[in-house]
């Protein structure tokens, strides 16, 4: 039996990794990107200045130790082809989060049906970081929906695109990038400076998988001509250069008016809407948002892993020339 090849490896390592997640989700302590926020924080304690040349040293520092290690293991397992797939599936299950988000999603929508509304808003930060204390049912709802779309691309799509381009540590890179906007990158008093260099870097990492995560949804979607309208008409008017993508394919998709009036503490924001003409999210379009998501991620795994052979491939001929 002939040997997998490096491109082989990494598809057969993506794809049990994929279904790892599926099976397993996250586990409840000990993730390893757990492990990485709890290291990023008590180096943030050290270092913290309110300026953003040291915050762009704290993010280079981050991700670069992440990358580095990535690449030594990558190269230490080069010549192994099971050594190859195994570090694939592990960094893959590692930097998806596609299970997880499905089930936090599922269960605020749970309490909503049940009319438990101080459950859902109980739960809703385990999911995203608006403020639940004033929020109704139907902005819950909203709420739900808006951010599986936008973790769809971040913690899916945009994870297997770089592990596409750039194996176990593109996996590995992209991931620490997006935990450390998760942790740094918002808008505060304390991380405006800081916390720039962690945001901007997000934003361009994420900016292809959010556009292929667009894609997707479209191609996933009940009625693709709507999400593609949504997505092509309203996908940039959104503040961020990239959640405006999913989130608008999203709303096409789903058959929902998202945007509009966000509460984060002491914060507001009031973002454009996208889908302006369509219905209000209702309790139930929790599931078809969960429903749309899992599929965009089954589309995205097939579509990345093809990619990654073709690109291998490529580059073989080129070095062969």
């Amino acid at each position: 039996m002939r040997p997998l090849t490096r491109a082989a490896a990494f598809a057969v390592g993506a794809v049990a990794g994929c279904l790892a997640d599926a099976r397993f989700a996250d586990p409840r302590r000990g993730h390893p990107v757990a492990v990485f926020g709890s290291a990023a924080t008590r180096l943030e304690r050290r270092i913290w200045r309110d300026d953003r040349a040291t915050g762009a040293a704290y993010t280079a520092l981050c991700v670069g130790t992440v990358a580095a290690g990535a690449v030594v293991l990558d190269r230490t397992v080069g010549r192994r082809p099971l050594g190859r797939a195994a570090l694939a599936a592990a960094a893959t299950w590692t930097v998806l989060g596609g299970t997880s988000l499905t089930r936090e999603a599922r269960t605020i929508g749970r309490s909503l049906a049940a009319g438990d509304l101080q459950a859902a808003r109980e739960r809703l930060p385990h999911l995203c970081g608006r403020d639940p204390s004033a929020l109704d049912e139907q902005q819950i709802a909203r709420a739900v929906v808006e951010s599986v779309a936008e973790n769809t691309a971040d913690a899916v799509v945009n994870a297997l695109a770089w592990g596409a381009l750039a194996g176990p540590p593109g996996l590995l890179a992209f991931r620490a990038v997006n935990t450390l906007d998760a942790m740094v990158g918002h808008r505060s008093p304390r991380y405006a400076r800081f916390g720039w260099a962690s945001a901007r870097l997000d934003d361009v990492a994420g900016w292809p998988g959010a556009r292929l995560t667009a894609l997707l949804t479209v191609a996933a979607a009940p009625e693709p001509r709507t999400a593609w309208r949504v997505w092509r008409r309203d996908g940039s008017s959104h503040p961020s250069p990239n959640a405006g993508q999913a989130e608008s394919a999203f709303a096409g998709a789903v058959g929902v008016r998202l945007g509009g009036t966000l509460h984060y503490g002491e914060r507001v924001e009031h973002r454009p809407v996208l889908g302006a003409e369509l219905r209000p999210v209702a309790v139930d379009d929790i599931e078809r948002a969960c429903t749309l998501s899992r599929r965009v991620g089954a589309l995205a795994v097939g579509t990345t892993v093809a990619g990654h052979v073709l690109l291998r491939a490529i580059l073989s001929r080129r070095g062969k020339a």
